[in-house]
């Protein structure tokens, strides 16, 4: 087996407006949801320390309550997708 060596999308040149910014965040927040959602329903509880055995896990609490640190991973699953989409040739805008 060849060793892998992952190959994203090179989004180093898309920048994205105000607009399109503020909604990283919201989609962080889903991003944890869906994350804890799925802990959840495969039987994983909240505890103060990762233990997979127990099935305890110290982010399962509301995306607010996270560490900067830990809102930084979806933050950046959030803003790389976007910024895919975007290098893809989509747009991305708000109907009203």
């Amino acid at each position: 087996m060849s060793e892998y060596k992952p190959t994203p999308i090179d989004t180093s040149d898309v920048a994205l407006s105000e607009e399109i910014l503020k909604l990283t965040e919201l989609l962080a927040k889903n991003t944890h949801e869906v994350w804890a959602a799925g802990r959840l329903n495969q039987g994983w509880t909240y505890g103060a320390e990762r233990n997979d055995e127990e099935k305890k896990h110290p982010c399962l609490i509301e995306y607010d309550e996270l560490s900067d640190d830990e809102k930084s991973y979806d933050r950046n699953t959030a803003l790389e997708t976007l910024k895919c989409i975007i290098k893809l040739g989509y747009t991305i805008e708000k109907k009203d």
